[in-house]
């Protein structure tokens, strides 16, 4: 494909920036009715963009000072879910508040005794009448504090083989019988929860596809949240990039050490790289294909590329990383110490590093499978694939 953006004049760049001078300090109501805040998803909630559109607002927008709702979870992984599989009216309650930012959304995947292996859930749901009443737990639920709704997956028939029997529900977070009791990180922060149910009550329209094949809905959402952990800044999308490290080398002098100037030179060609995959992804996004082996590919990328930037800028800091209160070359702190503290989870959270290379190893490269001990599945299979 063209890697090229489009040229200053490009009528597609006019219109946003028309728009732009209309809304110049836009509410996340007015982006996503634009169609601005998923401008792959199509019409009428975003544009139906191509690739090289979508990189032509990203950067006007960017121009503008305008930055979109944040609600990752809810734009990056259920939205593409409910998009994909859901009913039209779950489209129209969910889609446009999820886009605008006004309904945080979290996710209800991981288990105590089920993180990697995820299909060994063993969250039950149990219909009674018009009604799901859910039990169980949930672990690592990243902003549910903060959340109106939760994507959950919950066992609908045990008796059914380990995939099947798995149905996908939209969970109202304010329900009663959820408990949420916070998780303190290293960092000192609270990202992550514990999520209890007892006796949680959900209509019937709260399933999303269909009883008892929610498991390979769950792979879509997995699909995108790899490709969402992977998108902009290095802490999973959030914080400074690889190219943010660079600039504030370059405003400083730059560096004479051969061995941080390799380090740097190895930031820039990796944050090329995940910026071609990017486009790649895109693309099979608009043509309407869901994440494949290629989302795990930019999450190991990605994921070590954050630990990379942070561990670089602690070591350009010098003697002054030991310090809470020392960035890289007299940078703002900020979230380089926080960044470099959180950087440790990215290699864990969202599938690990090791998950990823084995579904790799796997569906790219066709290496033999590794037999699970129980069923016999191939082993990417049973885990957060």
């Amino acid at each position: 494909m063209d890697f090229d953006v489009a040229p200053d004049d490009d009528p597609a760049r006019l219109a946003v920036r028309a728009w732009l001078a209309e809304h110049p300090d836009p509410t996340g109501r007015e982006l996503a009715e634009a169609g601005y805040v998923a401008p792959h998803w199509p019409r009428p909630w975003g544009l139906d963009a191509g690739p090289i559109d979508q990189l032509t607002i990203d950067e006007e927008l960017r121009s503008a000072g305008v930055r979109r709702p944040s609600n990752m979870i809810g734009i990056g992984w259920a939205g593409p879910t409910i998009l994909h599989a859901g009913t039209p009216e779950q489209h129209e309650r969910y889609l446009l508040p999820l886009l605008s930012g006004e309904e945080i959304w979290c996710q209800l995947f991981s288990e105590p005794g089920a993180g990697s292996d995820l299909a060994s859930l063993g969250t039950r749901a149990v219909r009674d009448g018009d009604e799901w009443v859910v039990n169980g737990q949930k672990i690592w639920t990243s902003l549910a504090q903060f959340s109106s709704f939760g994507i959950l997956i919950a066992r609908t028939d045990p008796d059914a083989p380990k995939h099947s029997g798995i149905t996908y529900f939209i969970c109202p977070m304010d329900a009663p019988g959820i408990e949420i009791r916070p998780i303190i990180e290293l960092t000192g922060g609270h990202t992550f929860n514990e999520v209890f149910f007892d006796d949680v009550r959900l209509p019937a329209d709260a399933v999303v596809g269909e009883v008892n094949r929610g498991w390979s809905l769950a792979k879509v959402t997995l699909g995108n949240e790899r490709v969402s952990l992977s998108s902009g800044g290095s802490l999973w999308g959030m914080g400074p990039t690889g190219a943010d490290l660079l600039d504030l080398v370059r405003a400083a002098g730059g560096t004479g050490d051969p061995h941080l100037r390799q380090r740097l030179a190895q930031l820039h060609i990796t944050e090329e790289l995940l910026r071609l995959i990017r486009l790649r992804t895109v693309s099979a996004r608009i043509r309407g294909e869901q994440p494949g082996p290629e989302a795990s590919i930019r999450k190991v990328l990605a994921d070590e590329h954050g630990q990379a930037i942070m561990a670089l800028a602690k070591d350009l800091a010098g003697a002054g990383a030991m310090l809470t209160d020392r960035g890289p070359l007299g940078a703002d702190v900020g979230v380089w110490h926080h960044g470099y503290l959180f950087s440790t989870a990215l290699t864990i959270g969202g599938g690990t590093g090791e998950v990823q290379r084995s579904i790799l190893g796997e569906r790219v490269l066709g290496l033999p499978h590794e037999p699970d001990a129980e069923a016999g599945r191939p082993w990417s299979e049973t885990r957060r694939a």
